[in-house]
């Protein structure tokens, strides 16, 4: 089996899809803790089929008697902004917020995976 993909130039390129399997299976041969991986595969399908579950269950709230619906998004769009302002200045702006913000990453992992 083999797939072709064009871009806009006249250059064609293929892949051979066995190729590509025998790729994908070398490097999964590779991976030392595969049951970690695994596991934040798991992990993170499970995150985004609660988050669809929560974005569903208020999706299904009424708020019109709160808000008016041209007035809700604007409110939720500002929350956003506001959080992801915030979440730049507390944690990626500065160099030693980087650092502090890759070892609470790495501190979580190891939590999950039960190496700590």
């Amino acid at each position: 089996m083999q797939f072709q993909i064009r871009a806009s130039s006249d250059e064609t390129s293929s892949v051979d899809a066995g190729e590509l399997f025998t790729d994908l299976k070398e490097k999964w041969d590779a991976v030392e803790n595969k049951s970690t991986v695994l596991v934040y595969g798991g992990g993170a399908i499970v995150a985004v089929w609660l988050s669809a579950i929560i974005v569903g269950a208020i999706n299904s709230v009424p708020l019109a008697t709160f808000f008016s619906y041209h007035q809700l998004p604007k409110i939720l769009e500002l929350v956003g902004l506001g959080y992801t302002g915030w979440f730049v200045y507390r944690y990626l702006l500065f160099k030693s917020s980087r650092k502090e913000l890759a070892t609470d990453i790495e501190a979580l992992k190891k939590k999950i995976a039960g190496t700590e």
